[in-house]
């Protein structure tokens, strides 16, 4: 059997994670884009990185400048305008700006994400006044395990409203809503999309105080033109010339406002170059992402390779143990047949002994066949002397009889005769009549008188 490889890849910040071969799955592939590959590869990159001059900004006359509001430090600035945010907030909720009332950015208890931050993980938390709180974030890098992030955030902002001793009627609806630069969801075409807790057996609302919103903005149709709605908000976003985005503001006062912002902002020298420097780490973070992913591919590649050549080693000895079983089993066939000729040949001498048995028992009978047949011969030739004398005495026995009735013959005749006489002597001494004597002799009485003549 082939042997089971196991790789060991090395993660940012020096996390290491071990996968068996044949079990990398989709999520687990997923987590590799941020894989280093080879360290001097890396090194490599960021002293590219860092040689780099941002050849975009150069390119653009100052007056066209403007800043794309999905760069995340960006949109977390228009969201300091507490216009902006009320706008906002009111198209994710689906209420009137006058019901949003008044929005507080709070502090980020949730977590230090420094580490996120660096990444491009800016997020904005705000409350507002009847409680709702709600954590916006603008992802511009793909992000392996948005859901479950976005879940996982969501649920500590809502477990951290209650603090010791406090009930749970305390707590308040919590919205998580991740505005992403990227399609994440890949088997639709939906742009916008809600999520909240169902009751599976009858689907209504389990609760409405969890809410998780997502904005993918790569998805936007590009027919919608309407000022207001979700929809418009998030082609803002989205960016574009300085001309388009002022077009996109128009008829909405909260995105006009914001485009006021972002033309200001652009114009700040000092935030310009917090926003460049912001955009610089994002193109570098993105420029690592690729390279891993690109090493990430080779080493799927590699895996793939080993995964097939061991399937074909496994084919092989699979192959080589079926062969050997029929290897085997032929053997086994080969002396089975050879105690079969054995038996055929035993049973062959035995026939050829009882041929030859059956041989003297068919001259025994032949010769006793031949003695019968002279015995019949003579017996046939006794039969015809016999017949012979036998037809000789019938002969002679037919004579005899007729003899015999030539005498009975005369005999009767003779005693006819006399009886006829005695009947005659009878009538002529008068005792019989003429009737009584022809009758007698069987005359009439005309015949018996011409006898007397």
């Amino acid at each position: 059997m082939f042997r089971k490889y196991i790789w060991k890849i090395r993660f940012l910040r020096g996390v290491s994670f071990l996968i068996p071969e044949s079990m990398v799955d989709y999520k687990k592939r997923k987590q590799f884009s941020y894989v280093r590959g080879i360290a001097i590869a890396e090194r490599r990159l960021f002293m590219q990185q860092n040689n780099m001059t941002n050849q975009t900004t150069a390119a653009t006359s100052e007056e066209d400048f403007i800043m794309k509001p999905y760069i995340d430090w960006c949109f977390k600035e228009l969201m300091r305008n507490p216009n902006t945010r009320r706008g906002f907030i009111a198209e994710l909720l689906k209420l009137s700006p006058d019901q949003i009332g008044n929005t507080t950015i709070l502090e980020n208890e949730l977590s230090k994400r420094s580490e996120e931050e660096k990444k491009g993980v800016l997020d904005v938390h705000v409350l507002l006044e009847n409680g709702t709180q709600l954590d916006i974030e603008m992802q511009v890098v793909y992000m392996h395990y948005w859901d479950d992030r976005s879940l996982f955030y969501l649920c500590k902002m809502f477990s951290s409203q209650l603090h010791k001793g406090e009930d749970y009627d305390q707590l308040q609806k919590c919205v998580h809503v991740g505005v992403l630069n990227f399609t994440y969801y890949k088997n639709d075409d939906i742009c916008y999309r809600k999520a909240r807790i169902y009751d599976e057996e009858t689907g209504s609302l389990y609760s409405d105080k969890l809410e998780i919103q997502v904005l993918e903005l790569p998805k936007i149709p590009k027919e919608y033109h309407h000022p207001d709605g979700i929809i418009a908000w998030m082609k803002f976003f989205r960016g574009g010339k300085k001309e388009d985005l002022k077009e996109m503001s128009k008829g909405n006062s909260y995105l006009e406002e914001a485009y006021e912002d972002l033309m200001e902002m652009s114009q700040d020298e000092e935030k310009r170059r917090a926003y460049e420097a912001r955009e610089r780490a994002i193109r570098d973070q993105l420029s690592l992402q690729r390279q891993a992913e690109r090493t990430f591919q080779q080493l799927t590649d590699a895996q793939e390779k080993l995964e097939k050549a061991a399937r074909k080693i496994v084919e092989a000895e699979r192959k080589v143990v079926e062969a050997e079983q029929k290897a085997a089993v032929a053997e086994q066939k080969a002396v089975e047949a050879e105690q079969k000729a054995a038996v055929a040949e035993q049973k062959a001498v035995e026939a050829e002994q009882k041929a030859a048995v059956a041989e003297q028992k068919t001259a025994e009978a032949e010769r006793k066949t031949a003695e019968a047949e002279r015995k019949t011969v003579e017996a046939e030739q006794k039969t015809i002397e016999a017949e012979q004398r036998s037809e000789n005495t019938q002969g002679k026995l037919s004579e005899t009889q007729r003899l015999l009735e030539t005498v009975r013959a005369q005999k009767d005749a003779a005693h006819e005769q006399g009886r006829k006489d005695a009947v005659m002597e009878l009538y002529q001494e008068g005792v019989l009549n003429l009737e009584q004597a022809a009758s007698a002799c069987g005359m009439s009485p005309v015949d018996f008188q011409k006898q007397l003549v």
